[in-house]
């Protein structure tokens, strides 16, 4: 059973550029390919960025694209979403997600197999 745990979440002022990391544990996290979410008060959650398992392939939503880079260290079972140029409409509960998928990565939520609990990041001045 892989267990994802967020952490880096926090107020930031618009601009920032602050780390999420997703820590893995209880099984092998180079295994799954890996995804971010966000999910903004009274919205739908929304995939962001998402890694393959051997770090090949990135992909990353279009809101996102130029200011977000995931990547990976499967040998500390660790996943990383780097945001700069942060914006107000960033804010949002950021969750990592593992996927057994085994192409490149893909989006989706309903395919997901695992979940972290999510961090809040919340921009603002």
């Amino acid at each position: 059973q892989l267990q994802l745990v967020e952490s880096g979440g926090d107020l930031v002022q618009p601009g920032g550029s602050p780390r999420l990391s997703c820590a893995a544990s209880g099984s092998n996290l180079g295994t799954y390919a890996i995804a971010w979410f966000r999910q903004a008060p009274g919205k739908d959650r929304e995939g962001v960025s998402c890694i393959s398992r051997g770090v090949t392939f990135t992909y990353y939503a279009d809101s996102v694209k130029g200011r977000f880079t995931i990547s990976r260290d499967n040998a500390k079972n660790m996943v990383y979403l780097q945001m700069n140029s942060l914006k107000p409409e960033d804010t949002a509960v950021y969750y990592c997600a593992a996927d057994r998928f085994m192409g490149q990565c893909r989006l989706g939520a309903s395919v997901m197999d695992y979940w972290g609990k999510g961090t809040l990041v919340t921009v603002s001045s």
